[in-house]
């Protein structure tokens, strides 16, 4: 087994003219929370899909667990993968335990564990009744349920949150962090970014089928010149006196007002301006940094040529 879990080379996958994936070369880290982002099209379905495996690249190779795809070890190696689709889709007239049953008989699981999984997510007052009387979040709590089963070590989750309310967003995040801390890789696709940005270790965003960017949230963002928003509270009557103090320093943009200094600032004239900030205790009474979003940089790397890997 590799170091890897994942393992991308140059894959490429075509669907007829349309060429959705272009020379991928990629490796995921053991015990990561990684990230995939990309517009509409841009691939993310289809890298998902080639990872699980179901379908078949046209061109290079993947291997899961040092496991290559479509060889006589894959069979082996999905037992150790959880997956989440878009839809989680069950049969209705099932109640939640036996919906889990099923899968466990599926995934060779010891039945013993359908409970256990109900309550971690917090279904067990539900567990009996059946699932067409489910909310959609609790349909994606039973979705995350039957991924639990027989603790896979690589989970693939595709929109995961759809349907949950910020406790049950809360919630799912603390269990995939549990999960995370037993050295499961987790793999996760979502359009909500501000969802993601403080919650995945390593981000990858698609553009037309090829890696744009990927990295840490700080590696994304000393990527892209974007600037820090920076707004100091200042005591009233003294914004153009703050303002005054700043005309100096270079690389920003001042909005003024009475009481508030709004500040546009390049990452590398930070320092500057806080300091400048700083030494003047009688007018500014509070200061808030704001920086680039994970929004920011999605839309900042669209307007930036996609990189060759």
């Amino acid at each position: 087994m590799t170091s890897n879990p994942i393992e991308i080379s140059n894959v490429s996958k075509s669907y007829g003219e349309i060429q959705a994936i272009r020379g991928i070369t990629l490796a995921v880290a053991q015990g990561q929370m990684f990230g995939l982002i990309g517009h509409n099209g841009a691939g993310k379905s289809t890298l998902f899909k080639l990872m699980l495996g179901l379908v078949g690249a046209s061109s290079g190779e993947i291997r899961v667990h040092g496991a290559l795809i479509g060889g006589p070890q894959a069979r082996e190696m999905r037992r150790r993968i959880g997956y989440l689709p878009e839809n989680f889709v069950t049969y209705d007239n099932l109640s939640g335990i036996e919906v889990l049953r099923l899968f466990a008989d599926l995934k060779k699981v010891p039945r013993q564990a359908c409970a256990d999984a109900l309550a971690r997510v917090g279904l067990t007052e539900a567990a009996r009744r059946r699932v067409s009387t489910y909310s959609k979040g609790m349909r994606q709590r039973l979705g995350l349920a039957q991924v639990l089963l027989g603790n896979p070590d690589l989970i693939f989750l595709d929109e995961p949150t759809n349907g949950l309310d910020p406790q049950g967003i809360h919630d799912f995040y603390k269990i995939l962090r549990e999960v995370q801390a037993r050295g499961a890789t987790v793999i996760i696709t979502s359009h909500i970014l501000a969802e993601m940005q403080d919650r995945v270790d390593h981000l990858l965003i698609l553009r037309s089928g090829q890696i744009a960017a990927q990295g840490t949230m700080t590696e994304l963002r000393s990527q892209v010149v974007l600037p820090s928003l920076i707004e100091a509270t200042v005591r009233a009557g003294h914004g153009a006196r703050v303002g005054a103090a700043l005309a100096h320093l270079a690389g920003l943009e001042l909005r003024i007002d009475d009481d508030c200094v709004r500040i546009s600032c390049q990452s590398g004239h930070k320092i500057a301006l806080l300091g400048a900030l700083a030494a003047l205790p009688d007018s500014v009474l509070d200061i808030v940094i704001q920086e680039p979003s994970l929004e920011d940089l999605f839309l900042g790397y669209g307007d930036m040529h996609v990189q060759s890997h």
